[in-house]
């Protein structure tokens, strides 16, 4: 059981939760996209109790990068268009699903199929398709568990910038103290559910 009688994070900037395996981060992750609800208390985005927000909306704004990536047996450019689509969002051009490619770290062919590909790179792939939709909030849970070191530190120091520049929040859950040490701006610690 989580307990947090009052936590507030940041609206912009790059904020690190770390804490024991099973001590809640992932669980709280997902209240904070509204997957989970709390059974007591609330949870208020820009001043509005999530629960009674439009789910689509709040989708659009607050988006969840889970351990699990779901990409689609199609080509890089296939998966884009089809997540913007899943969003009723018109399909981004070739020249921005390079740049997000590219943010991530992931500079693979338009035309590449994603089904032979190595975790690390379905996960950049997916995460570089949930950036691109822009949310203000950005959820990451274990972001970079599939990639090699120096990726990892390419990943986290686009990210951060980018979330930076535009105005964006982005909370990590992470395993990796270095990762926070180097790119958090505020960290929270969950220790046995508080």
């Amino acid at each position: 059981m989580l307990e947090y009688p009052k936590l507030e994070i940041r609206r912009k900037g790059v904020t690190f939760i770390k804490g024991a395996s099973g001590a809640g981060k992932s669980t709280l992750l997902k209240l904070l996209n509204g997957s989970l609800s709390p059974d007591e208390g609330s949870i208020l985005y820009s001043g509005k109790d999530i629960s009674e927000m439009d789910t689509i909306e709040l989708r659009r704004e607050v988006i969840l990068i889970g351990q699990n990536v779901y990409l689609f047996d199609l080509t890089v450019r296939e998966n884009f268009h089809e997540y913007y689509s899943y969003r009723d969002l018109p399909a981004p051009d070739d020249e921005t699903i390079k740049k997000f490619l590219k943010l991530c770290h992931a500079d693979f062919s338009l035309e590449e199929s994603c089904v032979k590909m190595s975790g690390g790179e379905r996960q950049r792939i997916y995460i570089a398709i949930c950036i691109s939709l822009m949310p203000k909030v950005i959820l990451m849970d274990e972001p970079t568990s599939a990639l090699d070191g120096n990726t990892s530190k390419v990943l986290m120091e686009n990210l951060s910038e980018f979330t930076r520049q535009n105005d964006m929040a982005m909370i990590v859950v992470s395993h990796d103290p270095i990762l926070a040490k180097n790119y958090a701006d505020h960290v929270i610690t969950i220790e046995r559910g508080n």
